[in-house]
């Protein structure tokens, strides 16, 4: 890869840093923006992320700023690892400083409230982008151990082939694989729908049922995951691997994941507000479970596992009355 290229990551949060990191092993320069001034300081002072990733220290060619216009500087890749539902309105702020040719990738797994789009819909409608600008990556991607650096794989999806091959140039390193794919739609469903599973998945092994009552869940949120993929015109193929069952596996199985272990705090009886108030990172299908039943529901899909997270984390039901097999 070229050391002419420049990379602006825009979330200062743990995968945003991470994936910076995994750049920056490549030698690219990198500029970070982030909304809040202590974690930018701290990437600049310390570089590294206290809040999130204390043990890992970025090279020195990782900046970080709070000014949207100072990182899009000659930027030509933007990788956006934002919360899901402020992506449409930070890209109304500075959408126009990014520069005509830069490609967009997100890294968000997370269906937009109200609209039902995935991130991508959502980056073409603000931007006005083209598809061959725009891509997501979606996989079994675990922030924690990929900061360590340990083996792991990813999809990097885009409509245009020579797109999703630099993209996946810019972020291959020896620990961190990434695989191309022109099935975007695939990619983006299988990395929304896993962390809804995931939080079933959480909610049962807080209740205390067993592996193969977990097991069992996983596997009809896979049916159902991929009966919505062929709704929406997806390949199947993207979810049977790393962006679908992959990221099904990892995300339900991980002490690490974020989703899981909001669902198992659920599972254990404590409500919403209350696993808010002892976690401190955003479990996306917390508010991506209402818009992708939704979704599914104009599509005439039935999602009966997304339906009963959607009962627990919006309409106050308990875990142990919803959750089943």
């Amino acid at each position: 890869m070229s050391d002419q290229v420049r990379v602006a990551v825009f979330g200062t949060g743990s995968w945003g840093t991470t994936f910076a990191s995994v750049i920056a092993d490549n030698g690219i320069p990198v500029r970070m923006w982030g909304k809040f001034a202590d974690e930018v300081d701290d990437l600049r002072r310390e570089h590294r992320s206290v809040r999130y990733l204390p043990d890992l220290l970025l090279p020195d060619w990782v900046e970080a700023t709070t000014d949207p216009q100072e990182a899009l500087e000659g930027a030509d890749i933007l990788v956006l690892a934002l919360p899901a539902q402020t992506v449409r309105q930070n890209l109304t702020e500075w959408g126009s400083c990014i520069p005509a040719d830069t490609v967009i990738v997100s890294l968000i797994k997370g269906i937009e409230l109200g609209s039902t789009k995935r991130m991508t819909e959502v980056i073409a409608e603000v931007t006005g982008a083209g598809p061959e600008r725009i891509a997501a990556i979606s996989g079994p991607n675990l922030a924690k151990e990929i900061a360590r650096r340990e083996p792991s794989a990813t999809v990097v999806a885009c409509a245009s082939q020579r797109t999703a091959e630099f993209l996946a140039e810019a972020c291959a390193t020896p620990y961190f694989r990434p695989y191309t794919s022109g099935d975007v739609i695939g990619c983006e469903l299988g990395g929304s729908v896993k962390n809804v599973i995931a939080l079933a998945v959480g909610m049962a092994d807080g209740l205390g049922l067993g592996d193969c009552a977990k097991a069992a869940i996983m596997t009809s949120g896979l049916a159902q995951m991929a009966d919505l993929g062929a709704a929406l015109g997806a390949d199947p193929a993207t979810l049977r691997g790393l962006a679908g069952v992959g990221d099904l596996c990892t995300t339900c199985l991980s002490p690490l994941s974020r989703n899981q272990s909001f669902g198992r705090h659920l599972g254990t009886g404590l409500s919403v507000e209350e696993v808010v108030a002892v976690t401190t990172q955003t479990a996306e299908g917390v508010k991506s479970c209402a818009p992708l039943l939704q979704l599914a529901r104009d599509h005439g899909v039935h999602m009966p596992t997304v339906e009963s997270v959607v009962k627990v984390v919006h309409e106050g039901a308990r875990a142990a009355d919803v959750i089943g097999i």
